[in-house]
Formats: structure tokens, C-alpha cells, sequence
């Protein structure tokens, strides 16, 4: 019984440093993504994005507006 208990203990220790090992592995990795990401693509300061619109086509939106109301007249009876 002495033995197998032993045996249990080493299987656990050795278990548990492989998942310790992976976990720092993965800790680093991660931070090391993050510094390159940020090194190469710096982040822009506020009001600066290059997905932000602040003079969207007024035409646009009434193009949508105008088919997302015909769309819901149109689909209202079959409902």
C-alpha cells in the first residue's frame, strides 16, 4: 500500500508541475504577443480611430432607413 501511495504522490507532483510549466509558458507567451502587438501597432489616441465616421453620408442613411422600412412593411403580413 506504502508503494502505491508513493507511486500516487509522484504521478500528482509530476502532473501538477507539467500543468504549472504550461501555465507559465503561456503567461509569457501571451505577454510577449502583447508587447510585439503594441511595439508595431501603437495605440491611437482618443477620437482617432480609423473606423470612426463623425460625417456618415446623410444619403446613406436615408437609403437604409428608407429599405429597412419597406423590408418590415413587406414581411408584416407574413408574420
Amino acid at each position: 500500500m506504502n508503494e502505491l501511495m508513493s507511486s500516487g504522490i509522484e504521478l500528482m507532483l509530476i502532473g501538477m508541475g507539467m500543468v504549472f510549466s504550461f501555465l507559465a509558458m503561456l503567461v509569457v507567451a501571451i505577454k510577449t504577443m502583447s508587447s510585439l502587438v503594441l511595439r508595431f501597432f501603437p495605440e491611437l489616441p482618443n477620437g482617432q480611430h480609423p473606423g470612426t465616421h463623425h460625417g456618415d453620408d446623410l444619403g446613406t442613411i436615408a437609403a437604409i432607413s428608407a429599405a429597412v422600412h419597406q423590408y418590415r412593411i413587406k414581411h408584416r403580413n407574413n408574420d
